[in-house]
């Protein structure tokens, strides 16, 4: 028997080179399910919460459409005719090797839609031959369900293109007609299969939402006389039932949601990739399957796969033309329980040419003083403020989850592990980020609620002199919290930027870690090129069995792996119980015990296990260099601006006007806010106490006081001032 291989994470069936040649289209799907239900033990088709019963009639609702179409193979054979069948959601293309093959290659039924005139005539010519001839073989099979987008071409009106996980079809028809109708039946497959993209909405029943009852069985029992004992002895049979079920459900759930998980960054890898022409698969494993070109071809050659700029921009995603509504309650959750919000991908485009400023010109006057006092036009900084540059940190919040969960399993080593991932992952979005934030007004605030990361985080500036920003975090089981005066001088050749301020972390089962962060410096800000790194040493202790040291490398002038970072894991005792290394802009790993911390990370043969990977940058990249995580925290989503305080950061409107690119308004709100800034010592000086915070004691971390989230939810802002309104110019002067 033919044996076809379908990798589970990618949609293009690779045939073995032995077996028979007349496998249907078809199997691969079946296979596919096997191979899948094998490997978590589970039916593929009951992924989606109702989905299994619509999956399995598919196949007598599905129109079959089929035609010739021209697909290109590589530059010494060019366009190449191929005859391709749609079919049950499943596109396969054969071979013409003499124009009677078509005579095999056309479905015998009467329900099959043929596309374009050359293709009937063909056929209607071939209905006289006769003979028995071998049955060409498929040579390539896209699964459609599994297709991150299609679209036509700009330049050429019979051209359209095909994106799966691992290739790029490039395919012509032979009219505008054709084109059109192939299109529309790519489309119309929205009608047959519950798809959708991997960021919307799957429905999965969760454990904690599964109660029992036992009133009725009880009073049913009491009507026919039965004695309490027994009546006891019946409620504890049927609750034990519950119980082992309860287990089985909990366990069916982690394994649908780690494989959701893995399917959501495999798509997120495609999208992101699929500019540079390679699609990179993170986190799932170094198999031959670990990084698929799209320039592989399925007739087992390499092909000339690249799109031409012109026809970049329009796309025709898979939840524009595969999406379905949603299944199962219809509610607008994830599969975690939190609401599925959409952010933006990419800051607006600006509305002014920007000009460069020559930044020497700027600060050659204040070598040595605090970088914080000297005033620099909007074109120095990036649109987002200290406040929102706190919550940056909380990008990888989901490592905090693990360490959660493994502490109440346990394993206090694997906690303090993460822990440490999740301090040094702070630093990730700091590579390539040149622009400094916005330095916030006194009283000035941040709210994030990110309810689809389990999170929400408030910040405020609680001192003008020195200048000092507390923020506080809840999340899945934990909070973070602390205050940072950042104290930065001017070199001359570099920047150097000393955070001065504790954080902590506690869990709710009573374990704290506390850990400063270290030393950041930006070099060659005169001449070359500028580039950031951070060194020294942090320590991260904790309460009970284990605390953490990191060695932030320097990097040097001849430095060849910089952004190093190497530590280990000891117990109370003193005793290293895990060895950390790896990079603070990358990934982090760890081995057990007293290991070797120069192991190399891409070594396939290496031990390590992961304990952290950076997300990929985005495709839309600007001079600021944010990351995605970063271009999210200045929106103002629907309906959010009119429950926010006055304090915002996101309603100040310098900020607002630099990420526009309205540059020239930008730079005189920066002026007249900077007045502003003026009276904030005096402010300070006379008894000014922040809104939300308070120091404990002199030398203390300041701490959330509470209340935001409350005076949120009714509107209450009557006392908080509007900072960034119109004020009088003689309160400045007497300031």
């Amino acid at each position: 028997m033919r044996v076809k291989e379908l990798h589970p994470l990618c949609c293009i069936t690779l045939e073995s080179p032995h077996g028979d040649h007349n496998q249907s289209p078809e199997e691969p799907t079946t296979m596919a399910t096997t191979a899948l239900t094998r490997s978590r033990s589970l039916p593929a088709k009951s992924l989606l919460t109702g989905g299994g019963s619509r999956v399995a009639s598919i196949g007598s609702e599905a129109e079959t459409v089929a035609g010739i179409l021209y697909k290109w193979t590589n530059f010494g054979k060019g366009w190449r005719s191929r005859w391709f069948l749609l079919r049950n959601g499943i596109l396969s293309y054969s071979k013409i090797r003499r124009p009677e093959n078509l005579n095999h290659l056309s479905p015998s039924s009467d329900d099959v839609r043929l596309i374009g005139d050359i293709s009937a005539d063909r056929l209607s010519r071939m209905d006289s031959c006769s003979g028995r001839r071998k049955q060409p073989k498929t040579v390539g099979i896209v699964h459609l369900k599994q297709v991150s987008s299609f679209r036509e071409s700009k330049s050429d009106d019979r051209k359209f293109y095909i994106f799966t996980a691992t290739k790029t079809l490039h395919l012509r028809t032979d009219s505008i007609s054709d084109r059109a109708a192939w299109l529309q039946a790519l489309a119309s497959t929205k009608c047959i299969f519950p798809l959708r993209s991997l960021n919307g909405d799957f429905s999965f029943i969760s454990p904690k939402d599964l109660s029992i009852s036992t009133e009725r069985l009880k009073k049913r029992l009491h009507e026919e006389g039965m004695n309490e004992n027994l009546v006891t002895e019946c409620e504890q049979i049927m609750l034990s039932e519950f119980s082992e079920l309860h287990g089985q459900v909990k366990l069916l759930h982690e394994e649908r949601t780690n494989l959701l998980d893995a399917l959501r960054q495999l798509e997120a890898a495609n999208l992101e990739a699929g500019a540079s022409g390679k699609h990179e698969f993170p986190s799932l494993g170094r198999g031959k399957y670990s990084e698929c070109s799209t320039t592989a071809s399925s007739d087992g050659k390499q092909e000339f796969e690249d799109v031409s700029e012109e026809d970049e921009p329009s796309f025709h995603d898979t939840k524009e033309y595969f999406n379905e509504p949603t299944v199962g309650s219809g509610s607008n959750l994830s599969n975690s329980g939190y609401p599925n919000i959409k952010r933006r991908t990419k800051l607006p485009d600006p509305a002014e040419k920007e000009k460069g400023v020559s930044l020497w010109s700027m600060i050659k006057d204040n070598v040595g003083k605090d970088l914080t006092r000297v005033c620099l036009p909007v074109y120095f900084n990036e649109p987002i403020s200290s406040l929102q540059k706190c919550f940056e940190d909380l990008e990888y919040s989901y490592l905090l989850d693990r360490a959660y969960e493994y502490g109440k399993s346990g394993n206090g080593l694997l906690r303090a592990l993460y822990v440490a991932a999740f301090a040094v992952s702070g630093y990730a979005s700091t590579e390539g980020r040149h622009c400094k934030p916005f330095n916030p007004l006194l009283g000035e605030t941040y709210e994030a609620d990110f309810p689809e990361k389990g999170i929400r985080f408030f910040s405020e500036k609680v001192s003008h002199h020195p200048t000092v920003i507390a923020c506080h975090c809840e999340g899945k089981g934990w909070k973070f919290w602390g205050d940072t005066n950042l104290r930065s001088k001017f070199w001359g050749r570099s920047i150097q930027v000393e955070p001065v301020g504790v954080l902590t972390l506690e869990f709710d089962d009573g374990e704290v870690f506390q850990w400063s962060k270290v030393t950041s410096t930006i070099y060659n800000i005169i001449l070359g090129k500028l580039y950031c790194d951070h060194h020294g040493v942090m320590q991260i202790r904790g309460n009970r069995q284990y605390s953490c040291t990191l060695k932030f490398k320097e990097q040097s002038i001849l430095e060849r792996n910089p952004h190093q970072v190497n530590g280990f894991v000891e117990d109370v005792a003193g005793q290293k119980a895990a060895t950390i290394f790896g990079k603070w802009d990358d990934s982090l790993y760890y081995v057990s015990g007293d290991g070797i911390s120069k192991t190399k990370v891409s070594d396939p043969a290496s031990n390590a296990s992961l304990l952290w990977k950076r997300t990929r940058p985005p495709p839309n990249v600007t001079r600021y260099n944010l990351t995605s995580f970063a271009i999210t925290l200045n929106e103002l989503t629907p309906g959010l601006q009119e429950i926010l305080p006055p304090t915002d950061s996101r309603l100040r409107p310098d900020q607002r006007h630099l990420e526009n690119g309205e540059y020239e308004k930008a730079n005189l709100e920066k002026q007249r806010l900077e007045r502003r800034q003026r009276m904030s010592r005096q402010l300070q000086e006379s008894g000014w106490r922040p809104r939300w915070f308070e120091r404990e004691g002199e030398s203390e971390t300041f701490k959330y006081t509470g209340g935001y989230w409350e005076a949120r939810g009714h509107r209450n802002w009557d006392d908080c001032p509007d900072i960034f309104g119109e004020f009088t110019e003689e309160l400045v002067d007497s300031a």
